[in-house]
């Protein structure tokens, strides 16, 4: 079956202290979602179960986010995490210690099975 894509939403989160890809990666999906309120399943003959959400986080170390947590932001349909490389870490100042600020970016796509 063909899949259409009918949302699709981005967001960003911070971890101010403590470099948790995972913390960050799950405000960047909340903060993607926080504002959308999907109305229009009954419209195409579908339930919010119906729905494939695949999520893409971006951190400067994809390999510690904690795939399993980040899906447990989105409360409907078929989740699949994929963190790949990027966001952002600014370098903590060197008086102040170890304790950088991690950004994660996150896109959130929403889609169906077409009939």
């Amino acid at each position: 079956m063909t899949r259409v894509r009918c949302i699709t939403e981005m967001g960003m989160g911070v971890d101010v202290h403590g470099r948790d890809a995972t913390k960050a990666a799950r405000r960047a999906v909340s903060d993607a979602i926080r504002h959308s309120s999907l109305g229009f399943f009954r419209m195409i003959g579908k339930t919010a179960n119906d729905m494939f959400v695949d999520v893409t986080i971006a951190v400067p170390n994809p390999e510690s986010v904690d795939k399993d947590a980040v899906a447990k932001e989105l409360p409907y349909g078929t989740v699949t995490v994929n963190a790949i490389k990027g966001g952002l870490e600014i370098p903590s100042v060197p008086e102040q210690g170890n304790d950088p600020i991690l950004i994660a970016n996150a896109a959130v796509i929403v889609s169906f099975d077409k009939d």
